[in-house]
């Protein structure tokens, strides 16, 4: 049973730590800035893609620091995501991070992960995180493509209708409720 609970995070708002500078950092380092190109983000490796540093260079909240992982970059972190392909260095990450109550995903190592990464469905302003429990990143990216083809690109005018919509309805909780219920019933 998937027991995960969902959240979306605002990263522009909180300091991420990547550590790993290869292609799986470059695929964290991605997914974080497909979804908040403003997120800072500090990634540290002893080597570094230079397709990191291209995607740095165009996000200024970006900061890469060729140098091996120590502790002191967990220094004011909010989240941490590790992705090397030295399980030593993995594992000394993660327990760094509980020593300090810092949230992180060993990426390919469920059991050493807090939190784990979801394949988005974006569509204008809606998001829709697709999690397999960490048993199978491969599928939920299938899915994610799937629903990316179903979804109609004009949701994006339906969001801004409804958010018009319920800025001029007028009553109590309930029945500004009743009546978004009602408007988007068609949905079904």
């Amino acid at each position: 049973m998937n027991t995960l609970f969902p959240i979306f995070v605002k990263l522009d708002q909180l300091q991420t730590l990547i550590v790993g500078g290869g292609y799986v950092g470059l695929e964290k380092l991605t997914a974080v800035l497909a979804n908040s190109p403003a997120a800072p983000v500090t990634l540290v490796a002893p080597e570094i893609r230079a397709e990191i540093r291209e995607l740095a260079a165009a996000h200024p909240g970006v900061t890469l620091v060729q140098v091996r992982y120590d502790d002191t970059y967990l220094t004011d972190k909010d989240l941490v995501i590790v992705g090397t392909n030295d399980k030593a260095v993995n594992r000394q990450v993660q327990a760094d991070c509980k020593a300090r109550k810092i949230l992180v995903n060993v990426a390919d190592t469920p059991p050493l992960c807090d939190f784990y990464l979801s394949s988005v469905v974006k569509k204008g302003d809606l998001k829709i995180a697709i999690s397999t429990n960490g048993k199978s990143p491969t599928f939920a990216k299938r899915f994610r493509e799937v629903l990316e083809e179903m979804l109609p690109d004009s949701l994006q005018e339906t969001l801004d209708n409804l958010t018009a919509i319920r800025q001029q309805l007028t009553g109590d909780f309930q029945a500004k409720m009743d009546r978004l219920n009602e408007i988007t019933k068609v949905l079904k």
